[in-house]
């Protein structure tokens, strides 16, 4: 069984640059969860710029890719910058595949 999908981030930079970190898995079980944590971070009066890491993801479905582009629309109604950086080649895949790497600043 693999790990659930974690979180793990830093406070806001001088430039309210916030860098989040998520590793393991981002499916069905864990989307939901994934997305609540991503808004509640940009909701901080100090984030202007949210920058997920989605290098540890070793899987993504398709819930998964729907709550990073949900938590990447409420850090917009928020005025926050999201964006997706290094992604692992199943991220990678997924997001070609549907063609929102415009979306995620890819």
């Amino acid at each position: 069984m693999q790990p659930d999908a974690t979180i793990q981030h830093e406070p806001a930079d001088a430039d309210g640059l916030v860098v989040a970190s998520i590793s393991g898995e981002l499916d069905l079980d864990r989307a939901d969860a994934v997305r609540d944590r991503l808004a509640a971070i940009s909701t901080d009066p100090a984030c202007r710029y949210l920058r997920v890491d989605v290098a540890g993801l070793d899987f993504i479905d398709s819930y998964g890719l729907g709550a990073l582009v949900s938590a990447r629309n409420s850090a917009a109604a928020s005025g926050v910058t999201l964006t997706l950086a290094q992604p692992s080649p199943p991220v990678r895949k997924a997001i070609e595949v549907t063609g929102l790497g415009h979306v995620f600043g890819l």
